[in-house]
């Protein structure tokens, strides 16, 4: 379904709430703000010259996805998870609630759009050329670099394709990881599962998924670009 990162949180708190396994909650979490049609459509259109990256992001993104919701089902604890005190959209049918989900993801698309661009602009016009190409020029400090710059930016998943396609110096593998990163693990998103589910939660949660969203886009990079 389509959703950003802000909507997949606490929807993901209310499928908990309801009874859905965590491990099952855990995976809709990472994957629906990362692999919905606008999101990869957005990819498409920021990488007409790749369509790959499309299809990379997509596979990237699902084993991440999946790879967490089994460990939380194998390793887990129920003791480390605190259930929400709100479901979201609390009263709503499921139609009334999917509906507004993609009410809210139409209206905010192009701001999220806009906003992309000017992080995009912004770091071309302030970061040395220097240090993108010093960081560009070694594949695994490329990598981390565009990793840790997903976190650090927190951009919505509408957008952070285009700031990516704008990253010439960095290879596609690079910029895979920033793509398959920011959607699971940014400020915001950290900031938001901390409240949502606990500290303790978001503590164990943030670096798992940080290490394997990595892993996961420099595989996935390594066999289809």
């Amino acid at each position: 379904l389509p959703g950003c990162e802000c909507a997949s949180v606490p929807v993901a708190g209310a499928l908990v709430r309801r009874g859905v396994t965590p491990a099952a909650a855990l995976a809709f979490l990472l994957s629906a703000p990362a692999i919905n049609p606008v999101v990869l459509t957005a990819t498409a259109v920021a990488f007409p010259r790749d369509p790959e990256m499309v299809l990379a992001r997509f596979v990237a993104s699902l084993v991440v996805a999946c790879a967490m919701g089994w460990l939380w089902q194998r390793l887990g604890r129920t003791d480390w998870l605190r259930l929400p005190a709100h479901a979201a959209h609390e009263g709503e049918t499921k139609g009334a609630a999917f509906w507004d989900s993609v009410r809210h993801d139409v209206m905010h698309a192009g701001g999220f759009l806009v906003l992309g661009a000017m992080a995009a602009a912004t770091l071309k016009a302030v970061a040395p050329a220097s240090w993108l190409r010093t960081a560009a020029e070694n594949p695994a400090l490329a990598v981390a670099s565009l990793a840790v710059l997903a976190v650090v930016l927190s951009i919505c998943s509408e957008a952070d394709a285009f700031v990516a396609a704008s990253l010439t110096q960095f290879s596609l593998t690079a910029r895979l990881a920033f793509l398959v990163v920011g959607p699971m693990i940014d400020l915001k998103l950290f900031a938001m599962q901390a409240g949502t589910f606990g500290r303790g939660f978001a503590l164990r949660f943030a670096p798992v998924t940080f290490v394997l969203a990595i892993a996961s886009a420099v595989l996935t990079g390594w066999v289809l670009l």
